[in-house]
């Protein structure tokens, strides 16, 4: 049934949650300070959209701070497109219950940031200082980036050093999925440039950047965007490693799921391009640039065991042209 909030908007249903008997003086207030009736309209609509959410996860008027209106907007995006208005309309919201003194006034608290938080903030000033990014594209790039820092290293200290192409990798594949197209590319791209961030500053020596996996950009929406981690456990259980092609297939499927490398990439591997003795692989990536990345020891083994038991011998004759002769890695 629809509801007419201050004889201005039209609500397709009631408000509900704790803010309901709060909408209509929130609508009357926004009326005065001269918004447009359709900026009256998207903030009374998401009034009512976070007093609903509030309900749903059995939050009181008394206990509403600013951190709720934040989470709800991460929870929001993950449902439908943000517009850029939303974090000022809830802003101003929780500003009009403050002053109407129906929630109290938030006591500002002198905590420390957690080590995660911390170097999230550095790089935020780095985007700032040295790259001259725009603050809104640094306000959209940390929190992803907080989010990686925490998922690595939880509340411990943040050590870069120990970060691998598998941490990067994983990461992308459980967030991407739960996020719309165009939302999951900007967190991969705030990925690749912390993790340059993070080279330029001497914490890694590995081009991990290379290691963060493209978002396709799919025409039809019913493709996956990624497999799970269940269905590449099955995929690699199938292959038949007794036979040279299966060790071959096996090997290639690693380096596909496990360093998160493009097919091109891997269809380019030279037998030079892997580097036993420091436990790494050269990849070619886009114009020629060459990204050096760890080689795990699953993937190290399957590589051996497909060089030793699988890939064909290269010809004798091919030795006599080229002084230093490059060979595929992935042959016959």
């Amino acid at each position: 049934m629809k509801c007419i909030i201050n004889n201005q908007v039209v609500l397709s249903r009631a408000p509900e949650g704790p803010l309901a008997a709060q909408i209509g003086s929130f609508a009357e207030s926004v009326s005065k300070q001269g918004y447009s009736l359709a900026s009256i309209h998207r903030q009374v609509l998401l009034a009512a959209c976070f007093s609903r959410w509030l309900q749903q996860n059995g939050v009181r008027l008394r206990s509403l701070c600013s951190d709720h209106a934040a989470r709800y907007l991460r929870y929001r995006a993950r449902r439908v497109r943000p517009s850029r208005g939303d974090a000022a309309a809830l802003k101003h919201l929780i500003g009009f219950l403050r002053d109407e003194g129906v929630i109290p006034r938030e006591k500002k608290l002198a905590c420390q940031p957690t080590p995660a938080e911390h170097c999230a903030q550095a790089f935020g000033q780095y985007l700032l200082e040295v790259r001259a990014l725009a603050r809104p594209t640094i306000v959209l790039y940390v929190p992803y980036i907080r989010s990686f820092l925490k998922n690595s290293f939880g509340s411990a200290r943040v050590t870069l050093s120990r970060l691998r192409a598998s941490d990067v990798v994983r990461f992308v594949q459980r967030q991407a999925p739960r996020l719309h197209r165009k939302t999951a590319k900007l967190m991969t791209t705030a990925l690749r440039s912390f993790l340059q961030y993070a080279r330029y500053i001497g914490e890694v020596t590995l081009d991990l950047a290379a290691a963060v996996p493209i978002v396709a950009n799919w025409s039809m929406t019913s493709i996956p965007r990624a497999i799970s981690a269940e269905h590449v456990r099955q995929l690699l259980a199938s292959i038949d490693r007794r036979t040279p092609v299966g060790r071959r297939d096996y090997a290639i499927l690693l380096m596909l799921a496990r360093l998160g490398l493009r097919a091109g990439e891997v269809v380019s591997l030279e037998l030079g391009d892997i580097d036993w003795n420091l436990g790494q692989v050269n990849v070619r990536g886009k114009s020629g640039q060459r990204n050096r990345l760890p080689l795990t020891t699953e993937v190290g083994k399957a590589i051996a065991a497909y060089l030793q038991r699988g890939r064909p011998i290269a010809p004798a004759a091919a030795y006599s042209y080229e002084p230093e002769p490059r060979f595929a890695l992935f042959a016959g």
